[in-house]
């Protein structure tokens, strides 16, 4: 075997792409790292930090918490990573952790009725935090996995700030916050054995914190997810440079993987022009504020609606009217097994028995999903009100694409890894379904599923890298 995975080396070394990675040279500073990791964890050493950065699909959790307990399981548990501070938002979603706030909070965000001006700095949560009163307070709750022994806050100094009391397990710590000019800070507490537990109260004068975030020194993975639900890249270039800056300082991330397009697809109106500066702009700022961390794009998913101006959102897109099944076409069909990829041997078999599912498997690779085309069976038609990608949505991720190749980001191609245009429609169909009814966000079941196809891609492309040196 070893003589084609060599082969196939040269030729990824050759290609932009691999699957549905390209540019996939960008990754190699992550990929040297990943390799020298030791499953299981090592005592006292940081571990790997994966930050996702991105709009609901991230902030959910469903996909980047299903990769988190992917990577953790075979390398150890680095901890929960950096979250957005308390409870900002009725249904916020802490996979791993719990959290706590108590009355005398105002929430500020990048996106939303919370963000109108004049707004306190934020930075990579899209939230902040300002206490209204003495005694306010927030606590989080780590389940068994996700102990750690060290703790990082940050938050706003400034003149006038007051004071905050952290609480982690049985040690009391003080960060003071009053500050002759105004400046992003970071307070680290370490403590010598792993904690379940901790409290952030202001003591006085009001405070502005900006995200929290607990790691677990002992090797391992941290997979930070931090999105803002409805958020577009540009919402996210309205967090503060400072801010945002400390916070990488002190994070760490050793990746960044930037999740959005969803939104801007879905807008009203999509100019390809204005999304184009918005994104060279953000790409062009993380690598300024972290320098040599590499970057992943992840491409906008396919997603679907019936909503007629969804037809006309971007100027020069022909639409592409989706197939559906009939009650009769869809048939039951069994989880994927642990690991398990392949659309040929998973849920979307027997939803999609009439295309062909080709086998790409080695005994030195990890299998691959094939790209699946539209469904061809006579029981899926278009409807007389007919559901849809946006067309907004394709001009999206053509800009993406077009953007990372230009500016050697790698870019994973995630339409096609759900299988291409329309796939939505099939996910949703699928039994069990794979996504919400809404045809846009994915369930738990999905999110695995995507989780797992992300995975075996850099899995894939890390292995054919490092055969190719």
């Amino acid at each position: 075997m070893m003589a084609p995975l060599i082969a196939m080396a040269a030729a990824a070394a050759a290609s932009p792409c691999v699957d549905g990675l390209c540019n996939i040279r960008g990754l190699e500073p992550f990929f040297d790292k990943l390799e020298r990791e030791q499953p299981g964890g090592v005592a006292g050493k940081r571990p790997l930090h994966i930050l996702q950065i991105g709009d609901s699909h991230t902030a959910g959790d469903a996909i980047t918490g299903a990769w988190r307990e992917m990577l953790q399981a075979r390398y150890g548990a680095g901890g929960r990573g950096v979250l957005a501070a308390g409870r900002p938002y009725q249904g916020y979603l802490t996979r791993g952790v719990t959290t706590e706030m108590s009355p005398g909070w105002k929430v500020t965000a990048t996106f939303g009725a919370a963000s109108a001006p004049p707004r306190p700095p934020m930075g990579l949560s899209g939230f902040s935090l300002t206490s209204q009163r003495p005694g306010a307070r927030i606590a989080l709750t780590a389940n068994a996995g996700q102990m750690f022994d060290r703790f990082v806050l940050c938050a706003a100094a400034s003149p006038d700030a007051g004071t905050l009391t952290i609480r982690t397990g049985d040690r009391i710590d003080r960060m003071r916050l009053d500050s002759a000019t105004g400046r992003a800070e970071c307070k680290t507490v370490t403590t010598s054995q792993p904690v379940f537990n901790v409290e952030v109260v202001a003591e006085d004068r009001p405070v502005t914190i900006t995200s929290w975030a607990t790691f677990r020194d002992n090797g391992g993975i941290a997979l930070s997810n931090v999105g803002v639900v409805g958020s577009q890249l540009q919402h996210f270039g309205r967090t503060d440079d400072a801010v945002v800056a400390e916070e990488l300082r002190t994070y760490k991330p050793d990746l960044i993987v930037l999740a959005f397009g969803t939104n801007e697809g879905f807008a009203p109106v999509f100019r390809p022009a204005e999304y184009e500066i918005t994104l060279r702009t953000q790409i062009g700022r993380m690598r300024r504020l972290a320098p040599g961390v590499p970057l992943l794009l992840l491409g906008a998913p396919d997603a679907s609606s019936r909503r007629p101006e969804m037809l006309r959102n971007a100027a020069g897109m022909a639409p592409t009217y989706c197939p559906e099944p009939s009650a009769a076409s869809v048939t039951a069909s069994s989880s994927i097994p642990p690991g398990q990829t392949r659309i040929g041997t998973g849920r979307l078999d027997n939803l999609l028995a009439d295309i062909s599912a080709g086998d790409t498997a080695s005994d030195d690779l990890p299998a691959q999903p094939p790209v699946a085309a539209p469904p061809v069976s006579p029981t899926w038609a278009v409807r007389a009100n007919p559901i849809f990608p946006p067309v907004g949505l394709g001009a999206a991720r053509e800009t993406q694409r077009r953007v990372a190749a230009q500016l050697g980001v790698a870019f994973w191609d995630w339409e096609a890894r759900m299988g291409g245009v329309c796939s939505a429609v099939r996910w949703v169909k699928a039994d069990p379904p794979l996504m919400r009814g809404d045809y846009v966000h994915f369930n738990s079941a999905g999110g695995r599923d995507i989780a797992q196809r992300l995975n075996a891609d850099l899995e894939r492309a890390r292995t054919l890298m490092s055969a190719s040196r």
